[in-house]
């Protein structure tokens, strides 16, 4: 999958590339082939196609992730610089690749804390997903807010909702699929630490809450169903000693575990239920049953799969004087070599205020994702990504029948680490499978990546296409599908001229 003689591939104009920011002294993580960062942006036409891309797909993927730039320090996977990369797909043919940083005020230089001592939003790495929503294309980072982009991946400048939303923005948004609402939440280290908050079809901030944690905690993602929000109060909380070491959280025992219910109009205290501690990273979905019980579906760690998963890129699990930056392995590969962060469900019921859960599945996975148009409704399947349970055995991605609790598998070729599947429905309704993956795929070296595109109802078939990108591809975060018959990305608002 060598990407040396590319002939369409052109460097970016005359842009520079973005200067590293001054840092905390601390070790960078050394990256193996497949996470190494790329040293610029391109441009590239034209793509190659193996196979037939469906012509329903018109839009562009897009996905995000960290690339830390040439001589800037990354002690955490997680703390790059935001990378975005783009492939537009219209009337059968992969019509262009492109691949652009967000040019970030911490790209610029500038401190996360103004000498008076608050916080500045607008400084943070904008590497884990990208959305649209309201006609915005925007690039997330829970550790702040969102930067908009314009059609052509540039960055607009940091988005504060016209000065609405004065907390983080999570980078795990829930669009409700009847309103077309967007519901998100921000974490902080300071009180409140977890605000609730809401955006109109219209992109308006028109709802915002604090939420009662009992300390700093690193909140990551949480579920809607069709009338409630669903929290995740789990032990991975702040550690200050941490602040200069890239992720400042660490596994506390003292702290707990919980999952919190709420209404969705804020209205409502928090119902919480205790649960066996864990960490979650991304929740598949959520639902109500007939019962009126909650049901979850989400990606659980152990202390044992966290320990694996968390070290492995960089985080700390032993006390601070012997924790030390060492070789990341992603954390799919991480997670999944342990075979314990697997897909877990839990039913809270209210009527007896207890949570029952049990493990769906004992194969290594991340990543879940659905059919969008089925968040916080009854779904049948779901989707998610396994490294393998070792560097011998073969990844792929994974379909999930949540019902009969049944799975299927397209597996890889050897050597090859899929990404996020995201799941793109076709364009007559049908059966709720009825539509693909797409998934950038890369070898483990390092050598190229490919976006692969696989039939839903068959996943464990051969891809239905494959277009080769003109490099590697990163592993990274999460993307999105945006069809052409979503609004444009708007030209650009004036930036945040100074986030608070």
């Amino acid at each position: 999958m060598s990407t040396t003689a590319w002939p369409n591939a052109e460097p970016r104009g005359n842009a520079p590339t973005p200067e590293p920011p001054e840092t905390a002294d601390a070790p960078s993580l050394h990256l193996p082939g497949f996470l190494a960062p790329v040293p610029d942006e391109i441009d590239a036409v034209d793509l190659p196609v193996a196979g037939t891309l469906p012509p329903e797909l018109s839009g562009r993927y897009l996905r995000n992730g960290p690339n830390p730039a040439p001589g800037e320090p990354a002690p955490h996977w997680f703390v790059g610089s935001g990378m975005v990369h783009g492939v537009r797909i219209h009337a059968g043919r992969a019509e262009w690749y492109r691949n652009r940083w967000v040019r970030t005020r911490g790209r610029e230089g500038a401190p996360p804390v103004r000498p008076d001592g608050s916080r500045d939003l607008a400084v943070n790495s904008a590497n884990t997903h990208v959305i649209e929503h309201a006609g915005r294309l925007l690039a997330l980072c829970e550790g702040g807010l969102p930067y908009q982009l314009d059609n052509d991946l540039d960055t607009v400048g940091p988005y504060d909702f016209d000065g609405a939303l004065t907390t983080a923005m999570t980078a795990h948004p829930k669009q409700d699929p009847v309103t077309g609402e967007l519901y998100f939440f921000g974490y902080g280290v300071r009180p409140p630490y977890v605000t609730y908050h809401r955006l109109s079809t219209a992109g308006t901030l028109d709802l915002s809450v604090p939420v009662e944690v009992p300390g700093p905690t690193m909140m990551h993602d949480f579920a809607i169903t069709a009338h409630h929000v669903v929290w995740l109060d789990l032990p991975l909380a702040f550690d200050h000693t941490l602040v200069a070491r890239g992720m400042p959280y660490r596994w506390n025992d003292d702290y707990g575990a919980r999952l919190g219910v709420m209404d969705r109009d804020g209205r409502s205290a928090v119902r919480w239920f205790e649960i066996d501690p864990c960490y979650v990273f991304h929740v598949g979905n959520a639902r109500e049953d007939a019962e009126g019980r909650i049901v979850l579906d989400a990606v659980r760690y152990d202390r044992q799969a966290w320990n694996a998963a968390w070290s492995g890129i960089g985080g700390s699990t032993e006390p601070v004087a012997s924790a030390a930056a060492g070789s990341s392995a992603g954390l799919v590969t991480a997670a999944a070599g342990t075979g314990v962060s697997s897909l877990h469900r839990w039913v809270l019921d209210p009527a007896t205020g207890r949570a029952h859960e049990r493990r769906l599945d004992d194969q290594g996975v991340e990543f879940p994702t659905i059919d969008d148009a089925r968040t916080g409704l009854d779904n049948r399947y779901l989707y998610a990504v396994s490294s393998g349970a070792s560097r011998t055995d073969r990844a792929g991605v994974v379909k999930y029948d949540v019902t009969s609790m049944t799975s299927e598998r397209h597996e890889l070729a050897a050597d090859l680490l899929p990404g996020e599947a995201v799941f793109v429905p076709a364009g007559t309704p049908g059966n709720e499978d009825d539509g693909w993956l797409l998934t950038i795929v890369t070898d483990r070296a390092g050598r190229g990546s490919e976006l692969l595109v696989l039939d839903a109802t068959d996943v464990t078939g051969p891809a239905v296409a494959s277009i080769r990108l003109p490099r590697k591809v990163p592993a990274g975060f999460h993307g999105s599908w945006i069809p052409d018959s979503d609004p444009q990305p708007l030209a650009g608002d004036a930036p945040t001229p100074d986030a608070a």
